[in-house]
């Protein structure tokens, strides 16, 4: 049995609504690049639908953010919380 999942491909216009979010958040220019998925995890331990993110600042560590949700549900704040956690 797979623990993960493909949901529904949200729309482009919600990846760059969340990106948008995390750049203003964590204060990441246009040289950072950035992906930004949704899963559904089948384990019971998870939340359903995660958003997750990797950051890729150049020279420092990729960086991977999750936040409970789906990606076209999130609001800024959802994603200031989970910058400022991860």
């Amino acid at each position: 049995m797979a623990l993960f999942g493909r949901a529904p491909k949200p729309d482009a216009a919600a990846r760059r609504r969340v990106e948008a979010w995390l750049r203003e958040a964590g204060g990441y220019g246009l040289d950072t690049a950035m992906t930004v998925s949704e899963i559904v995890c089948a384990d019971p331990a998870c939340p359903g639908t995660e958003t997750v993110v990797l950051i890729f600042p150049p020279g420092e560590r990729t960086r991977a953010v999750k936040i409970a949700g789906a990606l076209d549900a999130l609001s800024a704040a959802d994603v200031a919380a989970a910058l400022a956690q991860a």
